[in-house]
């Protein structure tokens, strides 16, 4: 991998993930029966989530185009030209497909969310944030040596 990335684009879009991601984490409660009492605090859980998924996917925009792997025309081209070339692991790309279909329920069909299995969906989920932020931190570092 060669070429100029904007790092700090890239840095200031994890950062912003992660600050998503910890205040999910922070409102989340332990259970989901709680979680469903919520009220406007799931909503801004919701809308948190849905924050931190547009940022990975900004993110792998911003690589793909950086690194010139090829012009997408989906999301998804930009993710198998990601693992293709080696910037993201083949698990990496499954765990942003998930992302982005977890992220296209809450933004299309809000209304008739299943807050249950939302709910599982993040607390099972929600450290897959840290595992795409530490690959993004490889690659930034591999292509600044």
């Amino acid at each position: 991998m060669t070429g100029k990335i904007r790092d700090t684009a890239i840095r200031i879009k994890l950062q912003e993930m992660t600050e998503s991601v910890d205040m999910v984490k922070e409102h989340l409660p332990d259970s989901a029966d709680s979680f469903r009492q919520l009220g406007i605090i799931k909503d801004g859980i919701y809308k948190r989530a849905e924050y931190a998924i547009e940022n990975v996917f900004d993110i792998c925009a911003i690589l793909n185009a950086d690194l010139h792997l090829g012009v997408p025309g989906t999301d998804e081209n930009i993710l198998d030209n990601l693992v293709q070339h080696g910037v993201l692991a083949a698990a990496t790309r499954q765990n942003v497909k998930a992302m982005k279909g977890f992220r296209n329920v809450v933004v299309h069909r809000y209304g008739a969310i299943d807050d249950a299995l939302a709910f599982s969906i993040l607390k099972e989920h929600i450290s897959d944030f840290a595992l795409f932020r530490q690959e993004v931190e490889h690659v930034l570092q591999s292509v600044n040596e």
